[in-house]
């Protein structure tokens, strides 16, 4: 026992299960923005984590690049870049490639190494599938059989960055400084259950999908098997995972709004479907029975992005914090009121979302799914 406790817990912190920091800012012009917010409003929630990993996703990234795949990879060792650049190569156009601007942190002193990679597909090259299922197996093929390498994010106009590490120890190594967008989430882990290391940091990105989360599933198990069956791999030691590649699934692929996805992950208790008007209560009674292995169990808040969106979800009986506040066409989601009003003092609207409602913000528009407010 004393060995996992160190492994989990090196610090010897004393474990607060409801920690985890997650924390989303949008303009809802579609104005870009610079990472000052994401990055103060997490220092501001420094003590609910540990050390034991962070990132950022942003979206509007890459203007000038933002009709090809930008593939942010992580390399623990040189034969791993060889294999996978090879692979890039024989799968993709390969546009352009470098090695991730970074500098000398205090905190790291052996980081891997990281790429970045401008990818297009040639004409013909997909037959039988979708462009999106081509990207996501070779997603998957990348994380699950070429050793020492790991895709962070593979997206259009977007990318995540993150690692072992407090969040202000993930920004000055990625120079985030220097990159600006119109959507920035971010994570700060207090693992309880999962190891902490650089491929199992938050977010969790798929395609243009990103998550954080804060919380455990206990419906793990029985959510990664019903994904594993719809083609989904798991390699990166964690749980939220489940969210990242449910979410896709419930989309992408079963073109589901999002309000009703979130339904599906989040659905309300049964005495609370018989109450319903009978339309709403056929639909989440098809959803329970359709997707009732979908159904996220445990206490949890999570933001998802993805382009011209960001979504907060908590669990049905709110067991983890989560706050929205609005000012102009800025919209906030954060573990904690504080964080929100340290970078935005001036707030015109907050509050606390009901558990398993989400909030939606997207681009151009006034309106929210969930909560009390327009965002």
């Amino acid at each position: 026992m004393k060995d996992i406790e160190r492994y989990q817990n090196p610090y010897h912190d004393e474990k607060v299960h409801e920690a985890c920091a997650i924390f989303g800012a949008m303009a809802k012009s579609g104005k870009t923005f610079s990472a000052e917010f994401a990055i103060r409003a997490m220092s501001n929630m420094r003590e609910r984590g540990t050390g034991l990993g962070a990132g950022f996703a942003v979206y509007g990234l890459y203007p000038e690049m933002k009709d090809l795949y930008a593939a942010h990879v992580m390399y623990l060792d040189k034969a791993a870049i060889e294999s996978t650049e090879e692979f890039l190569s024989s799968r993709f156009q390969l546009v352009y490639k470098e090695e991730m601007p970074t500098r000398k942190v205090k905190a790291f002193r052996e980081p891997p190494t990281f790429k970045r990679y401008f990818l297009g597909l040639r004409d013909g090259q997909i037959e039988d599938e979708s462009e999106e299922d081509y990207i996501v197996r070779q997603v998957m093929t990348i994380n699950n059989e070429l050793a020492g390498s790991y895709v962070f994010s593979l997206g259009r106009d977007m990318g995540v960055f993150k690692g072992l590490g407090y969040p202000e120890d993930i920004a000055e190594f990625f120079c985030l400084e220097n990159y600006r967008g119109y959507i920035w989430t971010a994570h700060s882990r207090f693992p309880t259950n999962t190891p902490g290391w650089w491929g199992g940091a938050h977010p969790f990105s798929l395609l243009d999908l990103s998550v954080v989360h804060n919380g455990e599933l206990s419906s793990y198990g029985i959510n990664r098997r019903y994904l594993e069956q719809s083609g989904y791999n798991f390699s990166l030691k964690t749980d939220t995972e489940v969210v990242a590649y449910a979410f896709d699934l419930l989309v992408r692929r079963h073109h589901l709004p999002p309000e009703v996805a979130a339904m599906a992950l989040a659905p309300p208790f049964w005495d609370e479907i018989d109450r319903r008007e009978a339309e709403e209560r056929s639909l989440l009674l098809a959803l329970r029975q359709t997707y009732s292995s979908l159904l996220l169990n445990g206490p949890f808040a999570i933001i998802i992005a993805r382009h011209g969106e960001m979504i907060g979800l908590t669990d049905r009986t709110r067991l983890r914090p989560l706050i929205v506040g609005r000012k102009g066409d800025m919209v906030f989601l954060s573990s904690e009121e504080s964080a929100i009003r340290l970078v935005e003092p001036g707030l015109e609207e907050v509050f606390s979302p009901c558990g398993g409602e989400p909030v939606i913000s997207r681009l151009g528009t006034r309106e929210a799914v969930g909560g009390a407010i327009n965002c």
